[in-house]
């Protein structure tokens, strides 16, 4: 049986920054225009009026103070509120492809490493630009890689599930090297009108280069890995392939985007994730005090928090649970890889982590590693 060890990682961050201000501004916008197109049904009882946001709420609500996005303007523009790409054709490189190279290429040059030692390429993220050919498949190509690619989704635990399936197959022999790719454009899929969440998400790309200890001894082991799912209707999506075939399917209904019960999510999923990475400590027999640094899933930082001294037992330390979710906000599951990516120099050999993501589904996995 073989090691698997986490041997490059890589972020591709896009150029466009949208700020709280900007953000508060194009909503607030949009909720007056709103309120004042729809007075009468408004006052009727008919249409509910909007409420407006401000950069205090969004920063009391999540610690979020800005996102990066690949689009800016049809975001920003209070007749539109969503972006806007170019229609591209089938010979060019896709969308999350593209940025996912990038990420990839950051992860090899890491390592060491050129795309044609790759024989795993996993596109793992919370939604995908098309059904088929897999998105995978088309970063393999690009990387002139060997060997096999799939898709994979389970929403913002999408890169720690990539993370183990990638690592075992490692350790069966299967595979020499993987890549574990997460271009999540999570702007496409955000409901941008909606106060609730309409600050949430950003736009980004990650990448994790897996490799045999035998071939790398450098960088991190992965120690163990641990994945869970437990149904729930309170984080959503129904946008699917089916939608033409259902009465007003292609309608610009609500459901169509990201939903939430934020309330729910928070009171049902910190007790599961808890209980989760306890469980999966004591099936390793490692004492929460024995890890240097959480990595944690990028969604909230009140969550994170909360998570933090549930697993410790104490509130963390500074520096022991870093967050990137003030600058990033929430990119699903390449949070927890970006703040691996980006505070993981200072670690030293011989001590421990926990790379932690969770979301829809429910949806959890953790993943113990060790410095090398």
């Amino acid at each position: 049986m073989h090691q698997a060890v986490i041997s490059g990682t890589g972020v591709y961050t896009p150029e466009h920054v949208i700020t709280n201000a900007e953000l508060v501004t194009a909503f607030n916008a949009y909720v007056t225009r709103f309120n004042s197109e729809n007075a009468q049904a408004i006052e009727a009882g008919t249409v509910e009026a909007k409420a407006p946001s401000s950069e205090e709420f969004i920063l009391k609500a999540s610690g979020i103070e800005q996102r990066y996005v690949l689009e800016k303007t049809g975001i920003l523009d209070p007749d539109r509120m969503y972006p806007h790409y170019r229609q591209r054709s089938d010979d060019e490189p896709g969308l999350m492809a593209e940025i996912a190279l990038k990420a990839c290429e950051t992860a090899l040059a890491m390592a060491g490493r050129t795309g044609a030692e790759i024989d795993l390429v996993i596109c793992a993220a919370s939604n995908m630009e098309r059904p088929y050919p897999a998105v995978a498949v088309e970063i393999q190509k690009l990387l002139g890689a060997g060997g096999f690619g799939f898709d994979m989704n389970v929403a913002c635990s999408s890169a720690t599930f990539g993370i183990q399936a990638a690592a075992d197959m490692i350790r069966t022999g299967s595979v020499r090297r993987a890549l574990v790719v997460n271009p999540e454009i999570t702007s496409g899929h955000l409901e941008w009108r909606d106060r609730d969440c309409h600050f949430i998400f950003g736009d980004v790309a990650t990448a994790t280069l897996i490799e045999r200890r035998d071939e790398n001894s450098q960088g991190f082991l992965i120690r163990s890995t641990r994945c869970a799912t437990e149904f729930s209707n309170n984080i959503r999506n129904n946008n699917g392939f089916l939608r033409r075939t259902r009465p007003d399917g292609l309608a610009d209904r609500r459901d169509m985007q990201f939903m939430q019960e934020g309330r729910k999510v928070f009171k049902e999923v910190m007790p599961l994730v808890a209980q989760h990475v306890h469980d999966h400590l004591d099936e390793a027999g490692i004492e929460p005090s024995a890890l240097r640094r959480l990595w944690l899933h990028q969604a909230n930082k009140t969550m994170n928090d909360f998570l933090g001294k549930k697993v410790l037992g104490r509130a963390p330390e500074p520096g022991e649970q870093p967050n990137i979710l003030q600058d990033y906000a929430n990119t699903s599951s390449a949070g927890s890889i970006i703040a691996f990516a980006k505070h993981s120099d200072d670690i030293q050999p011989g001590e421990l982590g926990l790379i932690c993501s969770f979301g829809a589904g429910y949806s959890v996995g953790s993943v113990v590693v060790e410095k090398l």
